[in-house]
């Protein structure tokens, strides 16, 4: 090769690995650093719905609702001595080749296996009390299961339908991640200040971090295997860790009340990590790096809960717990672009790219039913009030004969008690008081509280309350004294 060929060869070479260096070039995605794959209609959002016991499928390509897959039955029904079906349905994850998704179900101790092709149910496993969420380790060979209401890991079969081994580790593990390699996996625990490391092939635990507070209810590892993000729901922050022994603690970063979930997207304006922020209706980018920059705030609905990106990174979706919906935001101008309605108080949402090869993918799914029946409310601090940041949103779900009303506040006193009712009128004097719930709050002054019952009247928008039954009005108040509320129902009511 004469010299001069060698200098092009050389620049083709150079200008190539440039080129892969790039942030969009190779641009893996979570959770198994795969390469990027473009958004199709073969792609699904999966969101898992707590109320409906629901699991609402979504085409990503149309953002379109195909249909529900019904696991259980909602309140009442499901709470009878003889009910078999799926209980708060909340946790979700799903295989690496895309065939199969995992859905978790806290009241009846469940893992559900689905394949996504058909929305046919293989089976289900049942595990210890409460399990949390579940992840595929990167060979798909178990599925690793936080068994929240206990003090371990329970690892399954996917195959044998069986649970192999138990994983110990501190009491209330939240969440599992792998790092992409298969190596590593970490586990956050929602009751104990403690991040456990274990050895995946080993199955053995090989350091222990403290955590930053108490209760961190998820965790992620970077596409590109070098970092550890952990929320921390009880004090408005999200850690991170090494990927690398000896795994140390890398820094936290203030993000708000009710810190939910966290991922990451890697597009063609570089490598980010996005979180949802409950209390404050928000959607938070980071640019990634020695110091994460946070460099868009979006506006989403009531209760931002579950996000992922899509195979590309060029979308985060969102599931708005008290809204009934899933958002899609597009992560280079970082604003909403797309709205789903979907089943009640969604949890978990995961993409799945390629989960649907070919045909249509619509069978076995059913219609929402009754779940596509929601109001929101909101509630803020009256006028003068000492907590004048406080504020509230409020979800009323249909349950058919009954209702489930959920409410999220944030700007409270730090653990404090507070007490929901349902009022007369919107503002003292509030007429007959009937106690609802206890509102208890986390160290950020934030909480949430439910409760059940013939609640509709909540939900009635000014011209409905005079052709029905009189209007109920939702009050918050500390302990005994209602007639100094700390929040109050303001607004006309939204329905769907």
């Amino acid at each position: 090769m004469t010299l001069a060929r060698r200098a092009v060869a050389l620049a083709a070479l150079a200008l190539a690995a440039l080129a892969r260096s790039g942030p969009a070039a190779a641009a893996p995605q979570g959770p198994f650093g795969q390469p990027e794959v473009a958004v199709s209609s073969k792609d699904r959002v999966y969101s898992a719905d707590q109320t409906s016991n629901t699991v609402s499928v979504i085409d990503p390509a149309r953002n379109a609702l195909l249909g529900v897959i019904k696991l259980g039955d909602p309140v009442p029904g499901s709470l009878g001595a003889i009910y078999k079906g799926a209980l708060l349905v909340h946790g979700l994850g799903y295989a690496p080749d895309g065939k199969t998704l995992a859905v978790v179900s806290v009241g009846s101790n469940g893992v559900t296996l689905i394949e996504t092709a058909t929305n046919a149910v293989k089976g289900t496993v049942y595990v210890g009390r409460a399990p949390h969420e579940a992840a595929f380790t990167p060979d798909g060979r178990e599925v690793w299961v936080t068994v929240r209401g206990e003090n371990y890991v329970s690892v399954i079969d996917p195959a044998a339908l069986r649970e192999t081994r138990r994983i110990p580790v501190a009491n209330g593990p939240g969440m599992v991640a792998f790092r992409p390699d298969g190596k590593y996996a970490f586990v956050c625990s929602s009751f104990s200040p403690e991040l456990a490391v274990v050895d995946v092939k080993t199955h053995e635990v090989v350091a222990r971090q403290p955590q930053g507070s108490p209760f961190s209810p998820n965790v992620a590892v970077t596409p590109e295997g070098d970092e550890v993000w952990l929320t921390l729901k009880d004090s408005a922050r999200v850690q991170i860790f090494s990927a690398e022994p000896p795994f140390a603690a890398k820094g936290t970063i203030d993000t708000g009340p009710i810190t939910n979930h966290v991922n990451f997207a890697t597009n063609a304006s570089g490598r980010f990590a996005y979180v949802t922020v409950g209390g404050v209706n928000q959607l938070k980018a980071f640019r990634r790096g020695p110091k994460p920059e946070l460099v868009a705030t979006v506006p989403v609905g009531d209760l931002p809960h579950g996000l992922w990106p899509s195979g590309d990174g060029t979308r985060v979706y969102v599931a708005i717990e008290n809204g009934s919906k899933v958002q899609a935001v597009d992560t280079l101008k970082n604003q909403v672009v797309g709205e789903v309605g979907i089943g009640q108080t969604a949890q978990a949402l995961v993409y799945v790219p390629n989960a649907v090869p070919s045909g249509p993918g619509t069978d076995r799914l059913v219609p929402l039913g009754a779940a596509a029946s929601t109001a929101r409310l909101e509630l803020a601090a009256p006028p003068g009030a000492e907590l004048s940041q406080a504020r509230a949103s409020a979800a009323v779900n249909s349950l058919g004969l009954l209702d489930l009303v959920q409410i999220a506040a944030s700007g409270l006193a730090p653990k404090a008690e507070y007490r929901v009712w349902l009022s007369d009128a919107p503002k003292p004097p509030f007429g007959e008081l009937v106690p609802l719930a206890t509102l208890r709050t986390q160290p950020d002054g934030a909480g949430v509280a439910q409760a059940v019952g013939p609640l509709k009247a909540v939900a009635q928008t000014a011209a409905d309350a005079g052709k029905t039954a009189s209007r109920r009005y939702l009050v918050v108040s500390t302990p005994g004294e209602p007639a100094k509320p700390v929040l109050l129902q303001v607004g006309e009511v939204s329905t769907r």
